[in-house]
């Protein structure tokens, strides 16, 4: 089937290589002697005639009270690994009268897969006291919740903004407590996992005042080393289970990069043909054929555009062929997304264009094949798309299309960086202050904290304290630490933040709050007359107010986009650790950077010409946190040939594309990191690149860098060599993230200089 799609006339040399996954059989095992008999009848019902033996040892273990992480593939059943022992306890610890009887916390990173999981369970037609508890729920279905729920199913945030800090009226529930389940525990990273991290150690500490202490359930298809991320992430030693007993049918995928177009990008650059163009050709094709397939958009907006081009294709082949096809978003009702899910089961609908919506345990089965339109950040995000091909266990094709960024093009060109290589491992850092402080305050907020808390938190947690003390945000007493300020210590924690406290879009004259911001990327994306877009809606920015965290936005289609210039200054800190590379050095440590944007550029829409920019007046931001750097002596660079003026954008270029090949050795997206480039630093006295977590404090994906270095930077020596294009491109050297407009870059300048960098490299 991939070859077929590749022998299209006009598609010579986009399939760049072909990867076959060999079938999978599948291995039952009894059912254990605890569950009830009504329990299994109602998975019988259901067509669970035998579980798969990965579902029973996962279920075993949790039953005999060991934290456990069930990591087996997208469809392989997982849910059933925690239903079971939930179940069975809940209704064995009922009270003669019908009281409740034990208590299941189900924390999802969605609302939409925590509905999902109610309406299976509901299904099962048991009688279990289920509810989810989000920012939907109604206060009467709050209140049943806390006084009558067996089965609760929320998420982190409302656990750490509602439960937590009201933990009182929640008391008999705590007590009750039986199981935590963690599901889909890999989007548990960066700054976000440390922060779910701790607001999991909370958990554990105000249920120990209830007499409480809940058996941990962590579940993901794709997760590294799971026992290691289970234990940082719940602080508690876990029990893997992998080895996967679920069939599974044989799945062909395909590598495909678009090719070049005729148009110039940014300083004339070349520019491929857009993944998601590619995505609708295939996805029209696909369907032509009667071919059931998921197409995964990274936005909800080019999830209906896709949907909308492949229709339009098909509308040329079949008049009937359009209809089925269709767009699925988490931004839908979830009335329509039941409905699009359905008519897929049925066979009403042949083609879906879906944002990772449904890329999560959101039951969609029957598909033959996966296009995903864009590498999804991870290998793991990667292996969970294409498996939901084959769910029926028949054949299946998935197609990963490149887009024009440094990271799709290696991939595509290096297929043994995807195959034969385990997941990524997921990364945070719960030592982070900026991250432990907050939630040591709102641990004293829920109960005083005492001396023999400190180690739930970590080796840190004393010296934190110590500072929350000085600050005056705790005081102390001889019996522990009291929180002493009037806010909610839970506000403290964004703990969905990128940085800074959010900035709303409110729309000027309806006063609607349109969405948020991130408080640290304001500045660049929300600030006077940008063009903004959210949700596939333009609007217009009239004014940014950081005091208060409001920019007013109106509608508008202006025929421009805009982009922000900035002023970037990195200086060292403190070096944590460093190693010689030669006459070359690398390190890691603490850095403090500045931004400052200056002005924004109009560009013409299309075309992408620059047709004017407005000086800006912003306050600058500093941002300390952690970064890796390498530095290269002039007498190495004098012997490289690279001439003196060409250093800066050498060293510029070998910046870009290292953020662009870091997510692939560390669970980051580009945009979570940044870097700095400069041909003599202050600090170094050398020529020193810097790429640095975009976050206070760090989150662990500069440390990572720094660990995999010299695999890390000979990727991406290779990317910028493997790249067709002649003096540079967004497949190699450009960044869409870049404040200097890209410019200078020297792509021939980035290889000789990697060169020397790598040249006395470790092995």
């Amino acid at each position: 089937m991939v070859e077929r799609l590749a022998a299209v006339p006009g598609r010579e040399e986009r399939l760049t290589h072909v990867e076959v996954l060999p079938a999978r059989e599948a291995r039952e095992a009894a059912w254990p002697a605890w569950v009830p008999d009504d329990v299994r009848s109602a998975f019988e019902a259901r067509g669970v005639l035998r579980p798969w033996a990965h579902q029973v040892a996962a279920a075993e273990a949790a039953h005999a009270g060991r934290h456990v992480v069930l990591s087996t593939g997208t469809a392989s059943g997982k849910s059933l690994g925690y239903l079971l022992p939930a179940l069975a306890d809940v209704r064995a610890a009922r009270g003669p009268k019908g009281q409740r009887g034990a208590g299941v916390l189900y924390l999802s990173p969605t609302k939409a897969l925590a509905q999902d999981q109610l309406a299976s369970l509901r299904g099962l037609g048991l009688d279990v006291r289920a509810t989810t508890h989000d920012g939907d729920s109604s206060r009467e279905q709050r209140e049943w919740a806390r006084d009558h729920a067996e089965y609760v199913l929320t998420n982190p945030d409302m656990l750490h903004r509602s439960l937590l800090p009201g933990h009182q009226r929640w008391a008999s529930f705590l007590r009750s407590l039986r199981y935590v389940v963690v599901d889909e525990c890999h989007h548990y990273r960066g700054v976000f996992g440390a922060h779910v991290a701790h607001v999991l150690r909370r958990l554990r500490r105000v249920c120990a005042a209830y007499g409480a202490s809940p058996t941990f359930v962590l579940a993901s298809a794709t997760v590294s080393d799971p026992e290691v991320a289970g234990a940082r992430l719940t602080g508690l030693p876990v029990e893997a289970v992998t080895a996967d007993g679920s069939p599974h049918g044989e799945v062909v995928l395909g590598l495909w990069e678009p090719p070049f177009t005729s148009w110039g990008g940014e300083n004339g650059a070349p520019v491929r043909r857009a993944a998601s163009s590619e995505a609708a050709d295939l996805l029209a094709d696909l369907v032509a054929e009667d071919v059931r397939t998921l197409a995964f958009v990274r936005s909800r907006r080019g999830a209906e555009q896709v949907a909308l081009a492949a229709a339009e294709l098909l509308a040329d082949v079949d008049p009937s062929l359009p209809r089925r096809v269709a767009s699925y978003r988490s931004g839908y009702l979830p009335e329509e997304r039941r409905m699009l899910e359905q008519a897929v089961r049925a066979g009403e609908l042949t083609g879906l264009a879906a944002t990772n919506a449904l890329e999560l345990g959101i039951d969609i089965s029957g598909l033959d094949a996966v296009l995903v339109a864009g590498f999804p950040g991870t290998r793991a995000a990667l292996w969970q798309q294409v498996g939901r091909a084959g769910r029926s266990g028949g054949e299946a094709v998935g197609v990963m299309v490149a887009r024009d960024d440094p990271l799709d093009t290696y991939l595509v060109t290096h297929p043994d960086a995807l195959f034969g290589r385990p997941v990524e491992a997921t990364v945070f850092d719960p030592d982070n202050p900026y991250v432990l402080a907050p939630h040591l305050c709102a641990a004293a907020q829920e109960a005083p904290l005492t001396e023999a808390d400190l180690p739930l938190f970590g080796p840190a947690a004393r010296g934190t304290v110590d500072g929350l003390v000085e600050a005056g945000l705790l005081r102390a007493r001889p019996h522990g630490w009291f929180w002493t300020d009037r806010r909610r210590a839970a506000d403290l924690a964004d703990i969905r933040s990128a940085g800074g406290s959010p900035v709303q879009l409110v729309e000027v004259g309806t006063g609607r709050v349109v969405g948020t911001v991130d408080g640290a990327s304001a500045h660049g994306t929300a600030h006077p007359g940008a063009v903004y877009v959210h949700r596939g809606e333009t609007y217009l920015v009239r004014s940014l107010d950081l005091e208060h965290h409001v920019a007013e936005i109106e509608p508008a289609s202006p025929p421009f986009t805009t982009s922000a210039r900035e002023v970037t200054d990195i200086s060292i800190v403190a070096e944590r650790e460093h190693r010689w590379w030669g006459d070359c050095r690398l390190a890691l440590g603490e850095v403090d950077v500045s931004h400052q944007v200056v002005s924004f550029l109009r560009r013409r829409v299309p075309g992408g010409e620059v047709v004017g920019e407005e000086p800006l007046d912003l306050p600058e931001r500093t941002l300390r946190t952690t970064a890796v750097w390498w530095t290269v002596p002039a007498d190495a660079l004098a012997e490289s040939g690279i001439q003196a003026a060409d250093l800066p954008g050498a060293a510029h270029a070998a910046e870009h594309c290292s953020i662009g090949l870091l997510p692939l050795f560390a669970t980051c997206d580009r945009w979570d990191i940044g870097g700095v480039s400069t041909a003599l630093h202050a600090d170094t006295g050398r020529l020193t690149v810097f790429v640095h977590d975009g976050h206070p404090g760090g989150a662990g994906f500069a440390e990572r860098g720094y660990r995999a270095a010299r695999r890390w930077l000979t990727a991406t020596r290779e990317a910028i060599a493997a790249c067709r294009c002649v003096e540079g491109c967004p497949s190699c050297i450009q960044s869409p993230k870049c404040g200097n407009q890209n410019n200078p870059l020297d792509k021939s300048g980035a290889i000789a200089l990697l060169d020397v960098l790598l040249r006395h490299a470790e092995v």
